[in-house]
């Protein structure tokens, strides 16, 4: 049985959501998951003017717990066709795991937010994958199996590199069912892979 982990960080409540379906995914493979979070590093009379969502149920992140993990499933809101400055402060934190080889040989994936349509889904998933091959993980994507992410009916995220949802500009639209469904199939994917490298 592969052991999960679902590292995020959502500022106003999209990537929870995304997080919760990728975990399900995972559970729905017979993993055991962990939903962690990354710490703010906004002030919180900052966060609580600008609307940030912060009464998250899931706990904070600890560095020194990654390499516990068979898998790590990493998300976070675009931030100008990047990772957020959150995520990238907790990820810089793991170079100790980078210098001994910690995480090399763990599954990895992806997932995102953007406010719009066209607005850096899949160059956020890059920044993100790209930190994973540098801890040495195997990714695991959003294939083709997936074949709600190939509909022209909809208006939705999802792309091969990862799952995805879109916010709208004024963050009010929240994880469409296709779009949670290409999480849930990715978490699933990710959990059987690393059942299979790990078990």
């Amino acid at each position: 049985m592969a052991k999960v982990l679902v590292l995020y960080y959502s500022t106003y409540g999209h990537i929870e959501t995304m997080a919760g379906a990728i975990a399900e995914g995972a559970r729905s493979a017979g993993a055991t998951v962990d939903i962690r979070r990354v710490p703010e590093t906004v002030p919180e009379e900052i966060a609580r003017a600008h609307h940030f969502k912060l009464d998250q149920a899931a706990p904070v992140a600890v560095i020194a717990d990654l390499p516990n993990y068979d898998a790590i499933i990493v998300g976070g809101p675009t931030r100008f066709g990047r990772i957020s400055s959150q995520l990238a402060s907790f990820l810089d934190q793991a170079g100790g795991l980078w210098a001994t080889g910690a995480l090399n040989g763990k599954v990895g994936g992806a997932f995102t937010s953007t406010g719009s349509q066209h607005g850096g889904q899949e160059q956020t998933l890059f920044s993100i994958i790209t930190n994973l091959l540098h801890f040495g993980l195997v990714v695991v994507g959003l294939d083709y199996g997936f074949q709600g992410q190939m509909g022209l009916d909809e208006v939705a995220g999802g792309s091969p590199y990862g799952a995805t949802t879109i916010a709208g500009a004024d963050g009010s639209r929240k994880p469409s069912e296709r779009e949670l469904a290409g999480a849930h199939y990715q978490g699933r994917r990710i959990a059987e892979v690393a059942a299979k490298l790990h078990g």
